[in-house]
């Protein structure tokens, strides 16, 4: 089993939530996280996809969710973000605020771990000039809502 971070559509309540979706292998929801260092959380492109670009010290720490994943999830995961040229699977250090673990599982409050991140390298310079966010909302107040799958026009 790995860990994994996640911050943007893939968190519960946003829309592409499916990590406990047996169907893509099995993952267990272990804590709330916040990154220890600083990183842009930016939404960019026509469709408002949210983007950590992996560029520490700037920006915001950011929050997202922490999950022990199998392996057939984790193929999931890089297929799903398109990793590695959307997207390269990278190590993060968090630092948990709330967890539901159990056992080996157990991550306490305040305490430091390293998980998996999807972040990027591969953005357009511009990026770096958006507003960053500490928690993405996909219907946030900042109006950008994401557009899923379906709703996307063909280019």
């Amino acid at each position: 089993m790995s860990r994994v971070f996640v911050y943007g559509t893939l968190k519960k309540g946003q829309p592409n939530f499916m990590m406990l979706d047996a169907a893509n292998g099995r993952a267990e929801f272990l804590a709330r996280a916040r990154t220890v260092d600083r990183y842009p959380l930016v939404i960019a492109t026509k469709y408002n996809i949210p983007f950590l670009l992996n560029v520490p010290g700037k920006g915001q720490r950011v929050h997202g969710e922490i999950y022990s994943v199998d392996q057939q999830m984790m193929h999931f995961l890089d297929r799903f973000e398109g990793c590695p040229e959307m997207y390269q699977r990278t190590t993060v250090q968090l630092e948990v605020q709330d967890g539901d673990g159990e056992g080996e599982n157990t991550l306490k409050p305040g305490s430091l771990v390293e998980t998996f991140v999807y972040s990027t390298t591969t953005y357009q310079p511009e990026w770096l000039q958006k507003p960053t966010y500490e928690n993405y909302d996909s219907k946030g107040d900042h109006g950008l809502e994401f557009v899923s799958g379906e709703g996307r026009s063909p280019e």
